[in-house]
């Protein structure tokens, strides 16, 4: 299986040999680790030339839209052509906390989608309370794929992202028992999806309040498997499929 999104950190991890270890034991091929800010950027890079399983995608999260310089993003397609990054994310936009900066984010939204048509990258998209912008904002850009990030929407928008050629990223919360994704999967099926953990955030049930990691990809396959009444071995076959695909990993 293939872990498509989480974040390695030392900031966040004593021992980050140890979580690739246990990933690999528990039956995680490759993982894709995202560097979202200047910081964990160049720790992603260093991460991944570390380790044959680690890809790395890269971008400025949206959280960061205050701090990002012109310069900024000129470093960033530096680094998208010096190193063998798979992707550009997580990118996108997030009103949770407000829309102060509202332009600021759509601003280097743009910028990083131009830079993903530029290189024939997909991107990883970051979405919170900001579905409509979201999508009006990528149909900017037709011939950009991608994945999700961390789906939490309804049926109805999960459809209107694959029909625009993106796959829908699937984690822990689908194992929470207060998780309407459920519904989601059963919707859209198996070949539209991407496992990912977000490590080190929601971990999945039955773990919830402990660190997040590779490791527990196999639980979130195992509940969709339930919930679409396949076998995991089908989960994992078209899930690494569809992963291998969208990031042409090798």
């Amino acid at each position: 299986m293939i872990d498509t999104h989480c974040h390695i950190s030392i900031e966040d991890y004593d021992d980050i040999d140890l979580v690739i270890k246990e990933a690999l034991e528990s039956g995680i091929s490759k993982i894709i680790i995202s560097g979202c800010t200047k910081e964990s950027i160049v720790e992603s890079l260093k991460i991944s030339s570390n380790y044959s399983c680690i890809y790395v995608t890269i971008g400025y999260h949206p959280s960061e839209a205050d701090l990002i310089t012109t310069d900024d993003l000129l470093l960033l397609e530096k680094q998208i052509q010096s190193f063998p990054v798979v992707g550009i994310g997580e990118i996108g936009l997030d009103y949770h906390y407000g829309k102060e900066n509202i332009n600021k984010q759509k601003n280097l939204f743009r910028k990083q989608l131009e830079l993903a048509e530029k290189y024939h990258l997909p991107v990883v998209i970051h979405s919170r309370d900001a579905t409509e912008d979201t999508i009006s904002i990528l149909k900017e850009f037709p011939n950009v794929k991608g994945d999700i990030h961390c789906f939490s929407g309804s049926k109805e928008t999960a459809k209107i992202y694959i029909s625009m050629g993106y796959m829908i990223g699937i984690g822990g919360v689908v194992t929470f028992k207060n998780s309407n994704l459920y519904k989601v999967v059963e919707e859209i099926g198996i070949h539209s999806i991407l496992l990912e953990t977000d490590a080190p955030y929601l971990t999945p049930s039955p773990y919830r309040g402990t660190i997040n990691s590779s490791k527990y990809i196999p639980l979130i396959a195992e509940k969709i498997a339930d919930i679409l009444n396949i076998s995991i071995q089908e989960v994992s076959d078209i899930t690494t499929e569809n992963a291998t695909r969208l990031f042409d990993l090798k």
